[in-house]
């Protein structure tokens, strides 16, 4: 019969306190490396594009003037949709008005763009209620679509907005509306070193939020002007 004395069961504890340091320790690096894995890949995980296709409109969405614009006359003489819509953002003109002095919204210089690129006057409709994000963005677009009977519109946004406007879409339009997400192509963010350039870790920040706020089902609201 054996009888474990002290110094076995000193051993023993000595030893159960080492194992569990280096499982820690293990867990600890496992986690580090998927923290650095997910920080190096974020910014090319943000970017998606659909196929293009024949759609019933371009919609441009608000910001990244004027390249949104542009990028929406490029895929309209590619002869993918007769008509573009342009995305109205809330703006302070009202209050400006009062001081009677007259703003010209980001709306205004879209139209400008795009009829600076041949796009003709007649194909080209600003959204009738202004936007504060992209969440009343997909609202009024949906809203646009289902008065108008259409089915598909091409979406052009920024690079790392892509898979936020995608993800928002398909928790708010109706299952029967499709959206054919679309980036600017020539647009500069450097999806692979995103860290480095204070505009592109300022998109990454923005959108990873923005995309945690649409899986949690929008409970932040937007700014009001």
């Amino acid at each position: 019969m054996c009888i474990e004395g002290p110094r076995s069961r000193i051993v023993s504890e000595s030893t159960f306190k080492r194992s569990r340091w280096r499982i820690l320790a293990a867990v600890l690096i496992v986690l580090a490396a998927g923290a650095i894995f997910v920080f190096l890949e974020i910014g090319r995980w943000l970017v998606v594009e659909d196929p293009l296709a024949h759609a019933d409109a371009i919609v441009i969405l608000s910001g990244h003037l004027p390249d949104r614009a542009l990028e929406a006359s490029r895929i309209y003489h590619a002869g993918y949709s007769a008509q573009v819509w342009i995305s109205q953002p809330s703006s302070p003109a009202e209050v400006l008005k009062t001081m009677n002095i007259y703003f010209l919204g980001e709306d205004f210089y879209n139209e400008k763009v795009l009829l600076a690129r041949g796009v003709p006057l007649d194909a080209i409709h600003i959204m009738e209620n202004p936007i504060s994000n992209t969440e009343e963005e997909v609202l009024e677009i949906r809203d646009t679509m289902k008065r108008n009977g259409y089915h598909t519109v091409i979406v052009v946004t920024s690079k790392p907005h892509t898979r936020r406007a995608r993800t928002i879409w398909r928790k708010l339009a109706d299952p029967d509306l499709h959206a054919i997400v679309r980036y600017v192509s020539d647009e500069p963010f450097d999806s692979a070193h995103w860290w480095r350039y204070t505009h592109s870790a300022t998109d990454v920040l923005h959108e990873t939020l923005g995309l945690l706020n649409a899986w949690a089902d929008f409970p932040l609201e937007p700014s009001k002007y």
